[in-house]
């Protein structure tokens, strides 16, 4: 509360902002009323500041960012035919779908494939804001991308105005990336499972 909302409701009546009511002639004596008019700061709206707002830029983050997703797309594209790659060879040597331990480890080393491309591409990004300037090193901009990429969104680093829309951009291209790490794994699954049982093929 301000000082003038004080005046204003020191004699049990609100009155509109910036106005003195007539009866604070008459209270203005009461020691509690003085207190805490010495210890109420002015408001914004009462001292005439004002909320200073920036314009975010948006033509060129949203160029920039263009590119870094082309690049993460280039990235999981190769990820996606190096676990296609690694399982079909797992099925010709005849390891994929004899038991659970081969089965078990085709899974887990293609979930890692995903997980290195993934931090491949956070690390991209994460270059991409050095470069801007956002960060003073690595590893900040580093957690910032980690941050962004996988949508959690803490809120404890906020970039400028010039490249703030480059955060959204991110977590839209992870939420993506994310997506398409979870169709490969599933597909892998679903393959061995067939191989392995073969009342389950339909």
């Amino acid at each position: 509360m301000c000082l003038k909302d004080i005046r204003g409701t020191a004699a049990g009546m609100p009155l509109a902002h910036g106005r003195v009511h007539a009866n604070w002639r008459k209270i203005r004596s009461n020691p509690e009323v003085q207190r805490n008019l010495l210890m109420a700061p002015d408001c914004a709206r009462c001292s005439g500041r004002t909320t200073q707002i920036h314009q975010i830029a948006i033509l060129i983050p949203l160029l920039v960012g263009a590119c870094v997703v082309v690049c993460t797309m280039l990235i999981h594209g190769l990820a996606l035919n190096a676990a296609v790659r690694f399982v079909r060879h797992e099925k010709q040597v005849g390891r994929a779908g004899t038991h659970f331990w081969s089965d078990l480890g085709i899974v887990t080393l293609t979930m890692s494939i995903a997980l290195v491309a993934h931090l491949m591409e956070i690390a991209l990004w994460a270059v991409l804001f050095k470069i801007c300037g956002e960060f003073p090193d690595l590893a900040t901009a580093y957690y910032h991308s980690a941050v962004n990429y996988t949508t959690l969104g803490y809120g404890d680093l906020i970039m400028t105005p010039s490249w703030k829309l480059l955060g959204p951009m991110e977590a839209a291209d992870g939420m993506l990336m994310f997506g398409v790490s979870t169709a490969i794994i599933f597909a892998v699954i679903q393959k061995l499972i067939e191989t392995r049982f073969v009342d389950l093929r339909s």
